[in-house]
């Protein structure tokens, strides 16, 4: 988790349950007055990894409060696997559940479009041209246990015969974009095209973009969106150009003690050697090459946190809901005890 071998809010959780399952099954080894002490530094060591998503966390607890439910080794054991597996399950369903949710909308934007195609050329085509989709980073099958978040609205609407195209954006510096969303939308068949981050305002500019759909690692009560840096500069681009801005998460990724993300939401700051190099692929080997200079510094964090005001809506397993407290709190009301 720590060197990003997984990453993305989902499948961080996932591993973070499995983690917790092989400690215990290695505390059940040893001697049986110390499996909990063992379980707890567990779960501290995986806490420390990736200090952003609340899946990670949240993952953890669930584990120990369900561990805690054992009588003895085996059965915390048990129980540890029951849990890991649900954690998984439960991952790849309410990412289904997103896909559809978001098809929904994706086809209401698209209605929209061909409507106002056909006013100003009522002889031409009626479609209006594939819905033009912007994403940042990867919130797609490779971090989450299937499906995606940001992703699954797009492979539902490309299964069901509904035009899209995605604007990819590279996602500087470990171009997540680049390396893993344009290659899964590509193994999928899903019409794409990579840019630089730095690109994404002209094209909403230019009317190229018909909506923003993101992922999230942590979402407080009010709506506000820790998601991967740069997200919150697209945000603002949507915002002054007009179009929507929506995120993706399944309810794992609420932070619901939280309210104001800016002030309350840890962000993650990883190695600077991170935005001075670069690697890639070249004659059949991985490589990497350095694109700074050596005694030039570097700051790298990790993500940034956009307001909710500029969220046009949330696309959770249970729906669309508005980006503030009272939305959330309405299609989550067990959660606001």
């Amino acid at each position: 988790i720590r060197d990003m071998h997984v990453r993305g809010a989902g499948l961080i959780g996932a591993s973070a349950g499995y983690g917790m399952y092989l400690a215990a099954v290695k505390a059940a080894a040893g001697p049986a007055g110390e499996i909990d002490e063992h379980l707890s530094r567990a779960a501290a060591q995986l806490k420390a990894t990736r200090p952003t998503a609340v899946n990670l966390s949240w993952a953890i607890e669930r584990q120990l409060r369900n561990i805690a439910k054992g009588t003895n080794a085996k059965e915390k054991v048990a129980l540890a696997l029951r849990t890991a597996r649900s954690i998984a399950d439960e991952d790849a369903d309410h990412c289904r559940m997103i896909g559809q949710h978001g098809f929904e909308l994706i086809r209401q934007i698209a209605r929209k479009k061909a409507g106002k195609f056909a006013a100003v050329n009522p002889s031409g085509r009626t479609a209006g041209g594939p819905i033009n989709v912007l994403t940042h980073c990867n919130a797609g099958w490779l971090a989450f246990v299937d499906h995606g978040s940001a992703t699954a609205p797009i492979y539902a609407s490309h299964d069901r015969g509904l035009p899209v195209h995605v604007w990819v954006a590279e996602t500087r510096p470990r171009n997540q974009g680049s390396k893993l969303t344009a290659w899964e939308l590509g193994e999928h068949g899903v019409p794409h095209t990579i840019v630089a981050d730095s690109a994404a305002g002209h094209l909403m500019q230019r009317g190229a973009v018909d909506l923003v759909i993101v992922g999230t690692d942590r979402t407080t009560i009010t709506g506000d969106v820790a998601n991967k840096i740069g997200t919150y500069l697209k945000a603002l681009a949507a915002k002054a150009n007009n179009v929507p801005f929506y995120v993706a998460l399944p309810s794992s990724s609420f932070d619901w003690k939280l309210r104001d993300g800016l002030k309350e939401i840890p962000i993650e700051q990883r190695s600077p050697e991170e935005v001075k190099k670069a690697d890639g692929w070249f004659e059949g080997q991985m490589v990497e090459v350095r694109v700074a200079p050596q005694e030039s510094p570097a700051t790298n964090y990790g993500f940034d946190v956009t307001p909710g005001y500029l969220v046009t809506g949330l696309i959770t397993e249970r729906g669309v809901c508005e980006a503030n407290e009272k939305s959330i709190r309405a299609l989550f009301p067990e959660q606001m005890r």
